[in-house]
């Protein structure tokens, strides 16, 4: 099957998760490695850093962002994500996907 016919092109899906303390720097980051969008949500869960139950607004939350980029883009959020995360809960993977943004 030919790429020419394909609707969609290669792209990395990057998810980051981290409490919500981190919203804003970690949006500033990605509008500075000119992300085009993103889609936050609130989640709960359990890890390193101890229970994160979504409890109060901002207080012992996470965030979930996702956002679909080009792989050199994925290499740079990510970099600068691990210098950016501190004291604090943050992680951060990557997926292949193919994508038509």
């Amino acid at each position: 099957m030919s790429n020419s016919a394909s609707p969609v092109e290669p792209a990395v899906l990057i998810t980051i998760i981290g409490e919500t303390v981190l919203k804003d720097r970690i949006v500033k980051l990605l509008k500075s490695h000119d992300v085009s969008g993103y889609t936050i949500n609130q989640v709960q869960g359990e890890g390193g850093h101890g229970r994160r139950l979504g409890d109060m607004a901002a207080y012992n939350t996470n965030i979930e962002i996702k956002t679909i980029v080009s792989l050199e883009a994925s290499d740079a959020i990510l970099s600068a994500l691990k210098d950016e995360r501190g004291g604090h809960a943050l992680i951060a993977y990557r997926h292949n996907v193919e994508a038509f943004f």
